[in-house]
């Protein structure tokens, strides 16, 4: 599905953030697709600068119970997503209490973009798909730009010949077994979940993670980037084996 068809919901934590970012706000969904939703949720009995604020924004009193703004904020979008096939949120808030919420609607294969100030929380930035810090870059403008000047073109010389390549040192007989086990196990495209991948190399391989340098399986698999891509932090977290890069150093050892 291309950007263009994505249909978009802006659920903004109203008693979070100032009414003074909503254009900042609206201006950034519109670049994601049609925005079909735009609501601010708030407390209705404490004074705030989204009461008879800025247009386009539907205000939902949430009332005055504890994290009542929040609550309501998590069951509508839940209720867009499964309902009303709405396919990108947008979850304005710098409250570290919505990275579930971005978690699950991820599970759901739906986009989240998360937007809130610098001190929002590193757990909810990395429950987003991605993470924009307020106030936002402005739009830059078009601006004449002069004719470019005349490059005089260098008398070439000859390119020196090319170093030869060092020989790529072999796999570790540990990484060779990850491989293996994403390889049988892992569903075509997808890769293999990290959480299979911890119960499959203690089964078959009798290998425990923590006894290794780095304790686990997440920061084993990062600091080997040429090896393996990882899907972000999350409960269904997948690997896959970079084959390219490293099919013929597989097949010399």
């Amino acid at each position: 599905m291309t950007r263009a068809m994505e249909t978009v919901a802006v659920l903004v934590d109203g008693d979070n953030l100032s009414a003074r970012y909503a254009g900042q706000i609206a201006r950034q969904a519109r670049d994601f697709g049609s925005v079909t939703v735009r609501r601010v949720y708030l407390d209705a009995q404490k004074t705030s600068d989204w009461q008879g604020g800025p247009e386009g924004f539907r205000l939902m009193h949430a009332g005055t119970g504890k994290n009542a703004s929040d609550l309501l904020l998590a069951l509508d979008a839940m209720e867009l997503a499964l309902r009303e096939g709405v396919t990108r949120f947008v979850i304005a808030s710098s409250d570290r209490d919505f990275s579930h919420l971005a978690q699950r609607l991820r599970e759901y294969g739906r986009q989240v973009t998360g937007i809130g100030e610098t001190k929002t929380p590193q757990i909810f930035r990395d429950a987003c798909e991605t993470f924009l810090t307020l106030p936002l870059p402005p739009v830059p403008k078009d601006a004449p730009q002069p004719p470019p000047k005349p490059v005089q073109q260098p008398v070439q010389k000859a390119a020196p010949p090319p170093a030869p390549k060092a020989a790529a040192a072999p796999i570790p007989e540990l990484d060779r077994k990850i491989m293996g086990i994403i390889a049988e196990y892992q569903e075509p495209g997808l890769g293999l979940g990290i959480v299979r991948l911890n119960q499959l190399m203690k089964t078959l391989h009798d290998v425990n993670i923590g006894n290794t340098p780095e304790g686990n399986w997440r920061t084993y698999l990062t600091v080997r980037s040429t090896l393996y891509d990882l899907d972000p932090r999350g409960p269904q977290a997948r690997v896959r084996a970079r084959y390219p890069a490293i099919s013929l150093r597989l097949k010399a050892v």
